[in-house]
C-alpha cells in the first residue's frame, strides 16, 4: 500500500461520523465522548477511564494484567506466583520482553513461571492451603529474597484470604511475603492493577533499606519497564552524564534497589499512567520531587536530560549534559538525514497504552510524518488532558475498589531535596515539578483522540485515513496487516528494539522505513479480489425429478441425467 497513490487525507468530523453511525444509540452515545477532535490550546474533554462496552473487541488487558504482567514481574530477584486456575495464570509467563541484566551473585528468576494450578475441588472448598504449600515449595527451590501472590478472578470469588497466607509464610521462612488482591474484574482495565502494584511495592519494598548510593547526582526512573532493552540504554546514557541511576522501576531492577529507591534526589516519571501514584506518595512520605520525562525521540531525551541537570543546578553538570547531547546528535545526524525524506509526508496512527501512544508520537515527527489519529487504552483523562483537570474527575465505583493508602511524612527519613528559596530559584525560570501536560497538548489541531478504540473503529480508521502505519498491540497487529498496512508492535516490540534515547531512536528510524517503504503491503491484496468475479449461465436445466412411483424398474435407484437443453456458453 505504501507505493499507491494518496488520497486527500479525510475530514476528522467525517471520519469520527463513520465511526459513530453503526452504533445503536445507546451505545453511540458513549463513545461521543470517547472519539473527540483535538485542540491543543483547549483539550476537549473525553471520555476516559469507563468500563468497556460488552460486545466490543477492546485491546485493554485486566487488572491481574496490569499488576503482575506489567508493574511487578519485570523484578527479576522476586519469586512470583500466580494464585489461581492455570487457564488465568497467562502473564504468569511475563509475556512483555522485559529483559534484565542482574549484577554478579544475583538471581534472575523471570524467565520462571509459577501458578498454584487451582483445581475444582478447591475452588470449592479453598485453595489456601495449596498456596501456602506453594509457597514452601519455591522457598526450597531457589531461596529468594522475596515472594509476591497474585490473585485471580476466581481467588476473589471464593474469598481466599492470601494476605494472611502471606504474613503466616513470612514469618515462617523469614523472608519478606506478600500479596496483591489484583483480581481481573476489580476494575475497568489494567490501570487498576498498576495502582495496585505501586501500593503493594510501596507498602511491602520501598524504604526497607537506608542506604543511599555513591553518586553525586542520584534518581530513579519511574515507569520504565526495559522492553526490549529500553532502560539499558537509558542507564548508559544516564553514565555517561554522571547521573547514578538508583532504580528503575521496573525494568532492570532488583529488589534491594527498589528497597532503597527513597534515598534518591529525584523521580523522574517515563510512564505517567502507571505509576506517579508511586511518585506522590515518595514525595509525601521521604521529600522526593518528580517531574516528567521522556526518553523516546531524540530532542526529547535532550529536553528531559536538560531538565535533570538544572533540577540539580550544578555548572560541572550541566556542561557536561550539552557535551554528551552534542555527541549523539551528531550520531544521529545521518540516519535523520538518510531516513527522513523517504518517510516525509506519510501518515501514521497509534493506539498503545501507558504514555507510548504519546511518547512516540516525538520519533514520526522527527521522520516528518503526520499522526492523524491517537489514543490510550487505559488512560484517565489526566493523560489525555493534563493533571490540571485531575480536581475536576469525579471518583466513581469502579475506582473506590482500589485502596487509597494514607501516606503521611515519615518523621525520620523525611528531607527536603531542595531548600524553599532553590525551588523558588528554579520555578521562576520556567521549570515544573510534579506536572503534565497530557498527550493532547502536543497533537496536531483537529487530530481524532479515540480512547479504547474498537475493532469497528480500526476497520474505518484505516479504510479512511488509508495510514502508511498502525501502532499498536499484539491483539490488533495481524488483523491490521491483512488490511495491507505495517503494524508496529510497541507493547512488546515484536522482536525489536531498543528505542529510547539516541541510540533507539536511530533503531526506530531505519525500522519504520523498512516497514512504510516495501512494496510488500501492495501485495496483501489477494490476485481473485483484484480482477472482477467471472459470471456465468447454467449449461443444463435440470430435469425434475420423477416420483418413485412414475420411475420403471429399471431406473429406480439410478440418478437420472439432465438433458440438455441449450448450447453451452460462458461469459
Amino acid at each position: 500500500m505504501s507505493d499507491t497513490p494518496r488520497n486527500p487525507v479525510p475530514d476528522p468530523a467525517v471520519v469520527r461520523e463513520e465511526m459513530l453511525k453503526a452504533y445503536p444509540a445507546k451505545t453511540r452515545k458513549k463513545r461521543e465522548k470517547q472519539i473527540v477532535l483535538n485542540d491543543p490550546d483547549a483539550p476537549p474533554q473525553i471520555g476516559a477511564n469507563t468500563r468497556t462496552i460488552p460486545g466490543i473487541i477492546t485491546q485493554r488487558g485486566c487488572t491481574y494484567a496490569g499488576c503482575r504482567g506489567v508493574v511487578i514481574g519485570p523484578i527479576y530477584d522476586i519469586v512470583h506466583i500466580t494464585h489461581g486456575p492455570v487457564g488465568c495464570g497467562y502473564y504468569s509467563w511475563l509475556t512483555r520482553r522485559n529483559l534484565a541484566r542482574p549484577e554478579e551473585g544475583q538471581t534472575n528468576f523471570m524467565q520462571y513461571c509459577m501458578n498454584t494450578d487451582m483445581q475444582e475441588d478447591e475452588i470449592i472448598f479453598g485453595g489456601e492451603k495449596k498456596l501456602a504449600a506453594a509457597i514452601r515449595e519455591a522457598y526450597a527451590l531457589f531461596k529468594p529474597k522475596a515472594i509476591s501472590i497474585y490473585a485471580t478472578c476466581p481467588i476473589g470469588l471464593i474469598g481466599d484470604d492470601i494476605h494472611t497466607v502471606a504474613r503466616q509464610a513470612k514469618e515462617e521462612l523469614g523472608i519478606n511475603v506478600f500479596a496483591f488482591s489484583c483480581e481481573g474484574y476489580k476494575g475497568v482495565s489494567q490501570s487498576a492493577g498498576h495502582h495496585i502494584a505501586n501500593n503493594g511495592v510501596f507498602k511491602n519494598i520501598v524504604g526497607l533499606d537506608d542506604t543511599p548510593d555513591s553518586g553525586e547526582y542520584r534518581i530513579n526512573i519511574l515507569g520504565e519497564y526495559n522492553i526490549g532493552g529500553d532502560a539499558f540504554e537509558i542507564e548508559e546514557l544516564l553514565r555517561k552524564c554522571g547521573i547514578t541511576c538508583t532504580a528503575t522501576l521496573s525494568g532492570n531492577v532488583s529488589y534491594d534497589q527498589i528497597a532503597r529507591c527513597h534515598t534518591a534526589d529525584l523521580n523522574c516519571v517515563m510512564c505517567h499512567r502507571s505509576i506517579n501514584y508511586m511518585a506522590e506518595m515518595m514525595e509525601t512520605k521521604y521529600g522526593i520531587p518528580w517531574i516528567k520525562v521522556n526518553f523516546i525521540g531524540a530532542e526529547s531525551t535532550a529536553k528531559s536530560l536538560r531538565k535533570i541537570a538544572a533540577y540539580f543546578g550544578d555548572k560541572a553538570l550541566i556542561d557536561r549534559v550539552e557535551r554528551v547531547i552534542a555527541q549523539e546528535m551528531l550520531a544521529l545526524k545521518a540516519t535523520v538525514e538518510e531516513v527522513r525524506p523517504r518517510c516525509e509526508g506519510k501518515l501514521a496512527a497509534l493506539f498503545v497504552g501507558g504514555s507510548r501512544a504519546h511518547h512516540y508520537q516525538d520519533l514520526f515527527k522527527e521522520l516528518g510524518m503526520q499522526i492523524v489519529s491517537a489514543g490510550y487504552e487505559f488512560a484517565h483523562r489526566d493523560d489525555y488532558e493534563g493533571r490540571d483537570v485531575l480536581p475536576t474527575i469525579k471518583v466513581d465505583a469502579d475506582s473506590r475498589n482500589i485502596e487509597e493508602l494514607d501516606v503521611e511524612a515519615d518523621p525520620q527519613r523525611f528531607k527536603a531535596r531542595r531548600s524553599p528559596e532553590q525551588l523558588e530559584a528554579l520555578q521562576a525560570g520556567g521549570f515544573t515539578f510534579s506536572d503534565y501536560e497530557g498527550m493532547m497538548r502536543e497533537m496536531d489541531r483537529r487530530a481524532l483522540v479515540i480512547d479504547d478504540i474498537s475493532h469497528h473503529e480500526m476497520d474505518q480508521l484505516i479504510a479512511l485515513y488509508r495510514p502508511s502505519i498502525v501502532c499498536c498491540g499484539i491483539k490488533e497487529k495481524y488483523i491490521v496487516e491483512k488490511m495491507g498496512v505495517p503494524c508496529k508492535q510497541l507493547h512488546s516490540y515484536d522482536y525489536g528494539g531498543p528505542y529510547a534515547v539516541f541510540t533507539g531512536a536511530a533503531n526506530f528510524y531505519r525500522e519504520i522505513d523498512r516497514m512504510v517503504n516495501t512494496r510488500v503491503w501492495s501485495m496483501i491484496m489477494p490476485p481473485w479480489q483484484k480482477q472482477p468475479e467471472l459470471g456465468a449461465r447454467p449449461v443444463f436445466t435440470p430435469k425434475p425429478r420423477r416420483s418413485r412411483e412414475e420411475a420403471s424398474p429399471a431406473t429406480r435407484g439410478r440418478a437420472v441425467r439432465p438433458v440438455p437443453t441449450e448450447t453451452a456458453t460462458t461469459n
